[in-house]
């Protein structure tokens, strides 16, 4: 079947009378227009649309509903064609309730009806269909009323909302607090560190937190799309190509962006293509083209995409592994609620935060205008302006910053014969007398004590001075603030680990003291 443009003529016999007994989709998948399964699969998306779900309706209604649709996947991105049968199904369980009878025609009143049920914050579910049941009509199709098509003209109904969870910091789909990314991530290289998570998904969740780009995009990754460039210094910096995956297109690498990567996330991209390349000697021709994270063989898979996952499992994937590390969120108490676009917005509210405009920020989330980006400079959420003792001590047990190890001295430190492992701080303490442990084995960059308390290798005693280490906090962040609001809030997650430590060893010693009478 030839694919036509949006303006076929009323009455066009390549869509009036029986279904072909096969199609191919905008994307290249053949599928069987007759079936009550369609599996449409479009570059790194797939859908699979159960006609049989539908309320009961007649023949003719049944057999005008999937030639509108079969126009459509001919035409259009398959995920707009998913949209629209999701739509239509709403539509049609509606009235199937009403009416108690099979579908044969959508009415003005079906219509009205509809409307007055999804009330005025849901009416965009009825413009996403005015231009599907026009379309219907046009293509010389049975099944809507004239009175129907009339009505569409004359309404005015509202757009679907945009931004709204972006606006009002949403605890559970808006973006992520500073405190709440920074758990995750940290939880997430612990658990990487314990062999508990697979290099690909670590390296997946990664680049999902640093750059907040679609799952779709992720999907269409290949190895080709990472690159070192020297610098002039003899360094190198890092590359990745990025799939642009555009709705307009059928296939998601038809147009890349660069995106430069940190000197930690470069290397470790590099890595995985490295394996993923290995694993694919012999089984593709070029292993160049090999998917950056690659799944199992697709039946009748769209050419150049065999080994894709797609962005759907990507997204699973990307939950799954997320979600396994438990980490709570100081605004509600409960685990964090993991989603990809959590993360993409978290990218731009951060940036709108830095004080970029919105030219800026639809360039990081790589949107072609910004007509769905002014929410994030608008919504810029007030930075807490100050941290005391009590609130530190509040937040603390829910912020659960504190990663290590709270033991009675330095005897029971893991590396209790090692001097080096004695950490000091005389700008806090004003002496050189050792206040905590360190476990880890080998060189650590990361300054201290500030960044122990985080850390998972951190062995804080019990006797240890960590009040004083949470005052010098507090003042100096109240320093800090008064220079540079953004500066001063890089230790607060810090903040909040003293303050659980000093909680713990309140706690502690309360018990023993309990114990002894």
């Amino acid at each position: 079947m030839t694919v036509h443009s949006s303006s076929a003529p009323v009455g066009d016999p390549q869509y009036v009378g029986l279904l072909p007994k096969t199609a191919t989709a905008r994307g290249g998948c053949v599928f069987e227009p007759r079936s009550d399964v369609w599996k449409l699969r479009e570059g790194t998306y797939e859908v699979t649309l159960r006609f049989n779900k539908l309320p009961q309706s007649t023949a003719d209604f049944s057999v005008a509903f999937k030639t509108v649709l079969l126009w459509y996947a001919e035409n259009r991105a398959a995920q707009y064609v998913t949209s629209l049968f999701y739509r239509s199904k709403k539509l049609f369980l509606f009235k199937s309730s009403i009416s108690g009878k099979p579908l044969s025609e959508i009415t003005d009143v079906d219509l009205l009806n509809y409307k007055s049920n999804i009330g005025p914050d849901r009416e965009w579910y009825l413009g996403t269909l005015s231009g599907f049941l026009e379309q219907w009509a046009l293509l010389g199709l049975n099944g809507v009323t004239e009175s129907a098509l009339l009505l569409l003209t004359q309404l005015r109904l509202k757009g679907c909302p945009k931004g709204v969870a972006i606006a009002t910091m949403d605890p559970t789909d808006g973006p992520l607090t500073a405190l709440e990314l920074e758990a995750i991530q940290a939880a997430l290289n612990i658990t990487y560190a314990s062999n508990s998570v697979s290099l690909d998904d670590y390296v997946l969740c990664w680049l999902l937190m640093a750059l907040g780009q679609r799952t779709k995009q992720y999907a269409a990754l290949r190895v080709s799309d990472i690159r070192p460039v020297p610098a002039g210094d003899g360094s190198l910096t890092y590359v990745l190509r990025m799939p642009r995956a555009k709705t307009g297109s059928s296939d998601p690498r038809a147009e890349f962006k660069d995106r430069v990567l940190s000197p930690d996330l470069g290397p470790l991209v590099m890595k995985q293509a490295a394996q993923v390349k290995a694993r694919f000697v012999g089984v593709l021709v070029d292993v160049e083209e090999a998917p950056m994270f690659p799944g199992k063989l697709v039946d009748e898979p769209i050419a150049g995409y065999e080994y894709h996952r797609t962005s759907d499992q990507l997204r699973d994937r990307i939950i799954s592994t997320l979600s396994k590390l438990l980490v709570s969120s100081e605004r509600t108490g409960d685990l964090v609620h993991i989603g990809p676009r959590r993360f993409r917005s978290t990218i731009g509210t951060r940036a709108a935060e830095e004080g970029y405009g919105e030219l800026v920020i639809a360039e990081l989330l790589d949107h072609s205008d910004t007509q769905n980006v002014g929410v994030y400079v608008r919504a810029t959420p007030a930075i807490v302006e100050r941290i005391d003792r009590a609130l530190a001590m509040n937040v603390a047990s829910m912020a659960q910053a504190f990663a290590g190890t709270l033991i009675d001295g330095p005897e029971e430190a893991s590396r209790a014969d090692d001097p080096s492992s004695r950490i000091r701080a005389p700008a806090i303490t004003g002496n050189f007398a050792a206040i905590s442990s360190c476990g880890k084995h080998g060189f650590c960059g990361f300054l201290k004590p500030i960044a122990c308390y985080t850390c998972k290798s951190f062995e804080p005693w019990l006797d240890g001075p960590h009040e004083q280490v949470l005052e010098y906090l507090l003042a100096e962040r109240e320093r800090l603030f008064k220079v540079d609001k953004r500066i001063a809030c890089v230790n607060d997650r810090t903040i909040f680990a003293v303050a659980e430590v000093i909680q713990r060893c309140d706690t502690e010693h309360l018990v023993r003291q309990e114990s002894h009478g």
